[in-house]
């Protein structure tokens, strides 16, 4: 069990916490949710013991043992995979080290038998016995193979060493543990197993992620972090947004029956209690549920940026047809023979195992470089916008304002400073965040700006390239409804399982030579595959 006390924190004049009361028991995962720059990941060092709160204390049982998944990657270059996994249970780490010195020793003493014997006994009080095929066991799940575990860190390509690290922190049975953004780096399968891991999970788990489809398959309650506070709610991502929604619109509609609405949120409950007898998290989920009261729910202070894309005309009998493309970059070939037709109201998105090919491809689309060969022919009737992955020549180096920023993509008849300040407004830039500078925002606000952006020039095909970046899950979840309600066309990349199989209609894998379509959704795509259970 994890209890926080009265913790508070301040950097200058700014409130990050104050006085939060909260309890994390066994047997449930915890989803710490809230804005960009809410102070999430500095809660967790809190709880972890690497950052001290101002006031108030984090305690935990008598002997517990706390796990954290470490953020730096190169943290153990020189050290052997199994030997990083394994240091994950500090306490079993120092036995194992001592005991082998004591047993490498040339002059091995009575006290030393004595001593080592001592250490023999915690060794297998701890699990030491099966400690490193358990090891052997997470890393083999998370998909580094058994060539791999002897090889020192510095050998392994990024994403490796994260799944390394995941393991690390795993391993041994922790009591309580702490994983901030556990899905980045990780493919499909990698991602399932860490849910099934888990959900198995008996202890206390509490977890920061950006990924919804990943928070609703594991997270049995949401702890929500705003304005200094931490609320906790029962139910997972979708329930929390969901019911926070309702009772949100109930306390607005202050004209209507009060009855009504309190009948739609009873059914609403209900309803999601049923669904949930049927998740993976089933049973304990659905009883706490059963128990919810209608005073348990309160609605959300979270702002939503307001994300509409709607086209000036519409797409005529032809979209786009894409015939051979090649194109090669330091004479590596990133795209070989590349062909594919889409058709209007088609919602495509680009996977593969390269970000290059991707980025390459839609860089085509959007004109921004000429093929080595192939041809790219657009329907007469489409009008494109495009938000690349690296935006940061929209930005560096413009000193005016962000009002004046998007005044220069806006329409003659819209670029008033009412119209603009307003559509601003909107999009999260209020009062005087308007007349920030854009060389100033940060990388959400510049994935705001540039969807701003998008949204004026009312194209009626949009290209995006991971466009979830920076974003917080309010924006994520604005976005993703922003573009399934759109009446156009898309073609996209994203790493997000949630907004990829609620947006496409259309799969487009990316391979060494050529592409492979299928009209389907993401999640058909892979069940046919055999990445994710049918």
């Amino acid at each position: 069990m994890l209890q926080v006390t009265d913790v508070s924190l301040r950097f200058g004049d700014r409130k990050l916490f104050e006085d939060v009361n909260i309890k994390f028991t066994p047997g449930n995962c915890y989803g710490l949710i809230g804005a960009n720059g809410a102070g999430k990941s500095t809660f967790l060092k809190i709880l972890s013991g690497e950052l001290d709160a101002q006031t108030g204390n984090v305690s935990m049982g008598k002997d517990e043992r706390l796990a954290v998944l470490k953020q730096d990657h190169f943290a153990y270059e020189d050290e052997k995979v199994l030997d990083v996994v394994l240091m994950g249970h500090e306490k079993l780490w120092e036995v194992m080290k001592e005991k082998n010195e004591i047993y490498m020793k040339p002059d091995f003493s009575d006290e030393d038998g004595i001593r080592a014997a001592e250490l023999e006994g915690e060794f297998g009080e701890m699990g030491g016995w099966t400690a490193e095929p358990d090891a052997e066991e997470l890393l083999h799940g998370l998909g580094i193979g058994s060539q791999l575990i002897d090889n020192k860190m510095a050998d392994l390509e990024t994403n490796q060493k994260v799944k390394v690290l995941l393991a690390q922190s795993l391993f041994g049975n922790p009591d309580v543990l702490l994983l901030d953004e556990p899905t980045n780096g990780l493919d499909i399968e990698a991602i399932q197993w860490l849910e099934d891991f888990l959900i198995g999970f008996e202890n206390t788990v509490v977890v920061v992620s950006h990924d919804r489809n990943f928070l609703n398959n594991i997270c049995t309650h949401i702890a929500d972090l705003d304005y200094g506070k931490i609320q906790l709610y029962v139910g997972n991502y979708d329930f929390w947004y969901q019911s926070s929604q309702l009772a949100q619109q109930m306390a607005q509609e202050q004209n209507k029956k009060k009855e009504e609405k309190i009948k739609q949120l009873k059914e609403f409950v209900e309803r999601f209690s049923a669904n949930a007898s049927k998740s993976k998290q089933a049973t304990s989920r659905k009883k706490m549920l059963d128990k919810i009261e209608l005073d348990d729910i309160q609605p959300s202070s979270r702002r939503y940026p307001f994300v509409r894309f709607s086209p000036e005309r519409e797409i005529g009998n032809d979209l786009l047809y894409v015939n051979g493309l090649t194109h090669s970059f330091d004479g590596e070939k990133v795209l070989d023979n590349v062909s594919f037709t889409l058709d209007p109201d088609d919602k495509a998105v680009l996977i593969g195992s390269s970000e290059i090919a991707r980025t390459t491809l839609l860089r085509i689309l959007a004109g921004e470089i000429t093929p080595d060969e192939g041809e790219v022919r657009w329907g007469v009737t489409t009008s494109r916008s495009y938000m690349p992955k690296d935006n940061s020549s929209y930005f560096d180096g413009v000193k005016t304002d962000l009002v004046d920023w998007l005044r220069q993509y806006a329409p003659p008849e819209e670029q008033t400073e009412t119209f603009l300040r307003g559509f601003l407004g909107r999009m999260l830039f209020s009062g005087e965040e308007a007349k920030k500078k854009a060389n100033v925002l940060s990388g959400g606000e510049k994935v705001r700006a540039m969807l701003s952006k998008m949204m004026l020039s009312k194209a009626n095909v949009i290209m995006l390239d991971e466009p979830t970046n920076h974003l917080d899950l309010e924006s994520i979840t604005a976005v993703n409804n922003g573009l399934k309600a759109f009446k156009g066309s898309i073609i996209f990349t994203s790493y997000d399982f949630e907004f990829i199989n609620t947006i496409a209609n259309k799969v487009i894998e990316l391979k060494d030579t050529g592409a492979i379509v299928k009209e389907s959704t993401y999640e058909e795509y892979l069940k046919d595959k055999g990445l994710i259970r049918s």
